[in-house]
C-alpha cells in the first residue's frame, strides 16, 4: 500500500516483514479539558491510520490524575469525535487497568527494578543531575525488597500523605537520557476519581501507565507527539521490564502549532475562567466545540489536517491556510443570502409599485442552481460603505449622480442625499431603470458596481458579529500567550437582513454576499449572524 507518510512507511515496512499482521491505534486524550484544534490533527492521524489499513482504532482516556479530570470533558471529548465523523473501535479508560498496573509495579520490585523513594519532589529534581553532569542516587534506592513491598502497600492503603512517598524504577542515574534516571512511577494523591472514586491513593504516571495500557489494549502503534521522543526509550523499559506479551511501538510527530492560536489547554481553560471568552464553546476559542459553535464545517477541518500532512519537525502553520478549506468548503455548500451591517436608507421615487418578487440565487455554484424568492419595493437599505458623498477616483459604487446594480434586481441612481443635522447621511433618494432587471436588463446602461440590499419594508433586525483573532501575533512574536492576549477579538453590531434568514432556523451557515460566511443563531426570536470567516481568502501557496 503507498505510503502518504514516514508513519505508513513503517507500518508498511513492518507488514512486509511480518513485525504486525494489523494495525492497531489509539486516541489518548487526558479528560481534563476541551478537546482544541491541535488534537484534530492527531484524531485525523489515528482514525485516518487505522481505516486505511483496515485496522482498529480505540478511544482511551488517560485518567491518571484525578485532581483535573472531570465526566464533563469526557463527554465532551465524545462528543467532538462524532462531529468529526470517526467511530472507535472500543473505549478505555486507564482506570479500567489500575488494578493490573498496581500488579505490575509490584512485580518491579520484587525483581528489584523499582523502589520506594521518601524524597520530595523538589529534592528528587536537585538530585537527578543535568545533560552533562549525572544524577545521584537516591539513599533510599537500596531498600530490601520487603521493605519496598510493604511500603508500597501502606502508600496504597493511605497511610501516607501526598508527597510524603512516590515509587521510582531502579534504571540508570547515570543515563544521557534524563528520563531513565530513577523516574517516578506511582505517586500518592487523595483525590476522588471520575471513575472510581475514592478506592485508590495512590496513581500511576503517565510515563509508567500509557505503555501498559497500550500492551493492555493491543495497539500496535502508539502515535503520540514529538515531546514523547525523549520518553521512548522509557516506554520501551517498561514493556521490556514488566514482562507484559504484548510489545506496541512508539511513533513520535510533529504537533500542530497555528499562528494567532492559542495551542495550551491551560491558558484556554485562563481565558474562560477570567471570562475573556464566554466559554469553552465560545467561536474565538480554538477548541473543537467552538470551531463547531462557529460553524467550521468538520470536512474542512478533517481536509486541513489531511493537507497539511504529517512531519518529524515542529513547525508553524498559518491560521489563513485553515481559513482557505472552510472558506472553500463554504463556497460550494453554502447558501447565500443578503445582509447590512450598516444600513442607510434608501428610497426610490419612480417605483410606483408596492413591491414585487424577483429570483435570487441560492448558490451559484450548485449543479443545478436553484432559484428562491426576494422581495423588492421602493424602500431599501445598503451598507453605509456602499455610498460616499466625495467618492475618490474611480469609485464603482454609489455617489451622488452615479449608478449602481442592486444585486439580483435592478440598475439604480443616486439623483439627491438628505443630511441630518449633524451632516451624517439621513436618507438616499434614487431613481431605477425599470428595463433593467437582472436576467432580463434592456437598458443599454453599463455599470462596474454591483451591491448587495434589503427590502426596509420586511427586513428584520440582526446582531452581527464579527471576530478577530484571539494573539496579536505581528505585535508579540514569540512572547508568552498573555502579552499577547486581544482583549478586543468581538464586535457587535447592529444591522438588518432578509427575513429568510430567521425563518430559515437556527445552525444554518451562509454567505453574506461581499460580507463574508456567517452561521445563523436565533435568541429570543431576535437573529445573530456570527462570523465563521471573512470573505477574502488571504492564503498564499508558496511557490
Amino acid at each position: 500500500m503507498e505510503a502518504k507518510n514516514f508513519i505508513e512507511e513503517i507500518i508498511n515496512d513492518e507488514l512486509s516483514r511480518g513485525v504486525v499482521n494489523e494495525v492497531h491505534t489509539r486516541f489518548p486524550p487526558e479528560p481534563n479539558g476541551y478537546l482544541h484544534i491541535g488534537h484534530a490533527k492527531s484524531l485525523c492521524l489515528n482514525f485516518g491510520t487505522a481505516k486505511k489499513y483496515d485496522g482498529l482504532c480505540n478511544l482511551f482516556f488517560d485518567d491518571t490524575n484525578p485532581s483535573k479530570e472531570k465526566t464533563e470533558f469526557v463527554n465532551a471529548i465524545k462528543k467532538d469525535i462524532e462531529w468529526l465523523g470517526f467511530k472507535w473501535h472500543e473505549i478505555h479508560y486507564a482506570s479500567d487497568f489500575f488494578d493490573t498496573i498496581y500488579s505490575l509495579a509490584e512485580k518491579l520490585i520484587k525483581d528489584g527494578k523499582a523502589f520506594v523513594c521518601d524524597l520530595s519532589a523538589e529534592e528528587i529534581r536537585n538530585t537527578r543531575g543535568t545533560l552533562t553532569e549525572p544524577g545521584v542516587e537516591s539513599p533510599y534506592r537500596n531498600r530490601s525488597i520487603e521493605e519496598n513491598l510493604a511500603l508500597f502497600n501502606d502508600m496504597k492503603n493511605g497511610k501516607f500523605g501526598d508527597g510524603e512517598k512516590v515509587l521510582r524504577a531502579k534504571i540508570d542515574m547515570k543515563s544521557p537520557n534524563i528520563n531513565m534516571r530513577d523516574p517516578v512511577i506511582y505517586r500518592v494523591l487523595h483525590a476522588t476519581h471520575h471513575r472510581t472514586g475514592d478506592k485508590w491513593c495512590v496513581y500511576p504516571m503517565y510515563d509508567f501507565a500509557h505503555p501498559l495500557c497500550d500492551s493492555m489494549q493491543g495497539v500496535t502503534h502508539s502515535i503520540c507527539t514529538l515531546e514523547f521522543e525523549d520518553h521512548r526509550p522509557l516506554y520501551n523499559w517498561v514493556i521490556e521490564n514488566t514482562g507484559v506479551s504484548h510489545k506496541p511501538r512508539q511513533i513520535e510527530f510533529a504537533r500542530l502549532n497555528l499562528t494567532n492560536t492559542v495551542m495550551s489547554k491551560r491558558y484556554l481553560k485562563k481565558l474562560v475562567e477570567e471570562g475573556a471568552v464566554e466559554g469553552w464553546d465560545d467561536p474565538r476559542m480554538p477548541t473543537l466545540t467552538g470551531l463547531r459553535n462557529r460553524g467550521v464545517p468538520a470536512e474542512a477541518l478533517k481536509k486541513f489536517c489531511e493537507e497539511i500532512g504529517v512531519a518529524k519537525a515542529n513547525s508553524e502553520i498559518e491560521i489563513s491556510y485553515l481559513e482557505h478549506f472552510i472558506r472553500d468548503y463554504l463556497n460550494t455548500n453554502a447558501e447565500r443570502a443578503m445582509a447590512i451591517e450598516s444600513p442607510i436608507k434608501v428610497t426610490i421615487t419612480n417605483y410606483d409599485k408596492i413591491s414585487e418578487d424577483l429570483e435570487f440565487d441560492v448558490n451559484p455554484n450548485d449543479e443545478e442552481p436553484k432559484k428562491r424568492q426576494i422581495t423588492f419595493s421602493k424602500n431599501l437599505f445598503i451598507e453605509s460603505d456602499d455610498f460616499s458623498l466625495n467618492p475618490p477616483p474611480k469609485y464603482f459604487r454609489l455617489k451622488v449622480g452615479g449608478y449602481v446594480r442592486l444585486k439580483n434586481a435592478y440598475i439604480i441612481k443616486c439623483d439627491d442625499v438628505i443630511l441630518n443635522d449633524d451632516g451624517s447621511i439621513k436618507e438616499l433618494l434614487c431613481s431605477y431603470l425599470p428595463n433593467s432587471r437582472s436576467g432580463n436588463d434592456t437598458s443599454g446602461v453599463k455599470v462596474k458596481g454591483t451591491i448587495h440590499w434589503v427590502n426596509a419594508d420586511n427586513c428584520i433586525d440582526a446582531e452581527i458579529r464579527k471576530y478577530d483573532y484571539l494573539l496579536k501575533d505581528a505585535e508579540y512574536a514569540g512572547q508568552d500567550f498573555s502579552l499577547r492576549m486581544n482583549y478586543d477579538s468581538v464586535k457587535v453590531f447592529n444591522g438588518k437582513a432578509e427575513p429568510y434568514l430567521l425563518s430559515n432556523g437556527e445552525g444554518v451557515s451562509y454567505q453574506l454576499l461581499r460580507k463574508g460566511y456567517y452561521k445563523t443563531f436565533i435568541k429570543n426570536n431576535k437573529l445573530i449572524l456570527s462570523e465563521i470567516t471573512s470573505m477574502k481568502d488571504s492564503f498564499k501557496p508558496k511557490q
